[in-house]
Formats: structure tokens, sequence, C-alpha cells
């Protein structure tokens, strides 16, 4: 099949199920595995060239709503009459039907039951670890400083944070992604801080904006240095990679605990 992928989440499914050598185009924000940067680049995920797309006669175009914006590229692919699969997971379970959707789609469903199953695996020995804890630190994640966006409950960093050990400050809110203020997260006093700005280079991410907010150096995850950059492509990415930053998370909340817990073989 002619595979062409506009968002990188979708991107690392085709990877994970063996099928990347039949992708021909990806988005510019595509960028593991490493391979995939070789591959004609049809812009952002939020503003896909459709004219670039058409030409390449995809058999199957898989796109994406992980992004606020991206209906924009569903509704240029129905009008064009392209062949198309929507990914939308907002939750680990989620993440596992769309292996199996992909893999029936593109004619892999057995291995994309063993891929599945082995995902599912691991997540809940990590949980099996998570439920014999006695504590669990609370942990407020900036996905975007200005205004504040934060996961709430319907998102997978609320069931990252949990079964790494910890709590996800804001799952009390039931949405998947929270704007809210500097004053509220102060007010909820966060045990740790992980910045993970979504579309933001890993380097330009830099914790000293963070503390020149009013309040920062009172902070507990201040004051004991819990404060943490962690990878976007590790946490902020509806794929199967959530289990090595997931496991990442715990060893950083719970080293002695997780120290056993390794990358499931399909990660390694």
């Amino acid at each position: 099949m002619r595979l062409i992928s506009i968002c990188p989440s979708n991107t690392e499914l085709v990877a994970y199920l063996g099928l990347t050598d039949q992708l021909v185009g990806v988005d510019d924000f595509s960028d593991w595995p490493s391979s995939v940067k070789d591959l004609p680049q049809l812009g952002p995920d939020l503003s896909i060239n459709m004219d670039d797309l058409e030409d390449l006669q995809p058999d199957l175009v898989l796109a994406s709503l992980s992004v606020p914006g991206m209906e924009k590229n569903i509704e240029e692919l129905q009008r064009r009459n392209i062949p198309h699969i929507v990914f939308n997971a907002n939750s680990l379970e989620e993440i596992a039907q769309d292996l199996l959707s992909l893999g029936r789609a593109c004619h892999v469903e057995e291995r994309a039951k063993i891929i599945a199953e082995e995902y599912l695996q691991s997540i809940d020995k990590m949980r099996t670890v998570a439920n014999s804890l006695m504590k669990k630190p609370t942990l407020y994640w900036e996905w975007w400083p200005n205004p504040i966006f934060t996961p709430g409950k319907i998102n997978w960093l609320t069931e990252i944070s949990a079964i790494a050990g910890g709590v996800n400050l804001f799952q009390d809110v039931e949405l998947a992604s929270v704007q809210t203020d500097w004053a509220d997260v102060v007010k909820r006093k966060p045990d740790y801080i992980m910045m993970a700005w979504v579309g933001v280079a890993f380097e330009r991410i830099q914790p000293s904006n963070l503390l020149k907010r009013p309040h920062a150096s009172e902070l507990h995850a201040v004051k004991m240095k819990q404060l943490h950059v962690m990878e976007e492509w590790l946490y902020c990415r509806p794929s199967p990679r959530l289990i090595e930053g997931a496991i990442k998370l715990a060893k950083i909340l719970h080293p002695q605990q997780y120290e056993h817990i390794k990358l499931p073989s399909f990660l390694s």
C-alpha cells in the first residue's frame, strides 16, 4: 500500500507495525523513526498541502484529530474523495485500538494484535506496581505556558501519571486539555512540575521562564528541585511510545519500586 501519515503519532503507529517502507509522504513534524525525514514532507500537521498529498496517489491517508485545527485536513480529504482513516485517541486503551484499526486497514492484523497485547501487558505491569505504593506525589504537567494549558482527566497523561505512581494535579477537571492560570497551579501545590511544551523544541524549554512567575520559589516542587523538562515526543503524542515515557517518569518518581520494569520488546 501507498501510505501517507499527516500526524507524528500516526507515523509512529506505522513504524510499530513494521510498515514504514510503505510510507510515501509525511507531515513536517514526523521525526521517528529518523528515516521518515527522507520522505516527501507535506507541511505542518495543521496545514497539510493537499495538492502535494494528492499527487502522491496514496492508497490510504492516516489523519488525526489529536490537535484542535486538524479538522480542516479531514474535510479536504473528504472533499477530494481521498481514502483515509482518522485516529483520535485520548486514552492508553484507545491507542491499542488504533494499532488494531491500522493493522486491519493494512492487512497486518496478526502483528497488530501481538503488539497491542504486549503494549497493554506493559501498562498492567506498571499499574500493579503503582497499586502497591502508599505515597503518590502530585504532578503538574505544563503543555503550554501562555495561556497555560495542562491535561485534564480525559487524557493519557492522567493515566501515565497513575501507572508511574503519581497523580495528575488537574485530574479533577473532566476535560482532555484544561486552560487555567498560574495562580490556580500555585494554589494546588504540586509535588513535581513537568514541562513538556507541545511543538516546542526540547532545548528551547527553559525552566527559568517558569521560575520567574509569582510565588514559584515557594512551591514544594521548586524547593525540592523536582522540576523537570520532559520530552514532548514521549508524553504528548498518542502512540505506544508513551510507555517509554511512562517508564522514564516512574523511575524519576519511584526509582527503586520500578527498577525491574523494562521496555517492551517492540520499543527496545
